[in-house]
């Protein structure tokens, strides 16, 4: 009995040392089911109760402009420079990152798998007309997609039916791309963790241009007073240590790696083909 009251004193304590903090964190990293990993460890090391505000990159940046988060964990390097640059952020942090990949129908009816680049392979699906789902909700992939229209010079704007931007994040794309046997841009993790797969199948990786790098942003105590600037600092500090790279480079799905810390030998990552 004695042993039982303070085992209950122990959790009670550990409850009430507890230090909450909000992070704004995207679907991707959601999604790949990391988060449920990471979480506990950083509560376990730090103390710190991260809540999670899981939304698209694009809104991840809105929150922390507006102070209603104290970090961002987010995965468009554009948008986090500027983000910085207005002040809204301390500094941008590399932290692990993994790729992007295209997915489609088994058939392959555009025959992307046979492009020579990720440009190639978005150029074939438009010449065939073939359905696509795009995110189309200004988060990093979404970003990171109209990056590779714009370098094929084409323009989502003018595209007609077989384009269809559902404002989703990664697993309700999937879904969609899922039920409508259509291509789709998508990161490894979140591909590799969905389990509603159908008949798609990953047909295109590899290409460097689908490099995607998650970067990590305390917000501005000077723009925002009120948010917790030592418990984003002392996530950041996990962040970079052995423990968080023990995890991050050792996390896997269904056996397969898929998401690295920035200490991986990116050379490698490329040399090997993207896992």
């Amino acid at each position: 009995m004695i042993h039982f009251i303070f085992a209950v004193l122990i959790v009670f304590s550990t409850q009430v040392q507890a230090e909450t903090m909000r992070l704004a964190a995207t679907t991707s990293f959601n999604n790949s089911g990391l988060s449920d990993v990471l979480l506990p460890a950083i509560r376990m090391d730090t103390g710190l109760d991260v809540q999670l505000l899981i939304v698209g990159t694009g809104q991840a940046i809105r929150l922390g402009e507006a102070g209603d988060v104290d970090a961002i964990l987010v995965h468009s390097k554009t948008a986090e420079a500027a983000f910085v640059a207005a002040g809204f952020g301390t500094h941008r942090r590399n932290i692990m990152y993994n790729d992007f990949v295209i997915i489609g129908p088994r058939s392959d009816p555009a025959k992307i798998s046979e492009a020579e680049s990720a440009v190639g392979a978005i150029q074939l699906i438009f010449e065939a007309r073939n359905s696509f789902v795009s995110r189309g909700d200004d988060s990093g992939t979404h970003k990171k997609e109209l990056a590779l229209w714009s370098a094929a010079v084409l323009d989502p704007r003018h595209f007609g039916p077989w384009y269809k931007a559902v404002g989703a994040g990664m697993g309700a794309s999937l879904n969609s791309a899922s039920g409508l046997n259509s291509y789709i841009m998508a990161d490894r993790a979140s591909w590799l963790n969905f389990g509603n797969k159908g008949a798609l199948e990953l047909l295109f990786s590899g290409d460097p241009m689908l490099f995607n790098q998650y970067a990590y942003i305390a917000v501005n105590p000077d723009k925002h007073n009120h948010v917790n600037i030592q418990a984003a600092r002392r996530l950041e500090q996990w962040l970079l240590s052995a423990r968080a790279k023990s995890i991050i480079n050792n996390y896997k799905i269904n056996g397969e790696a898929c998401i690295y810390l920035q200490w991986h030998a990116l050379a490698l990552y490329y040399i090997k083909g993207l896992i």
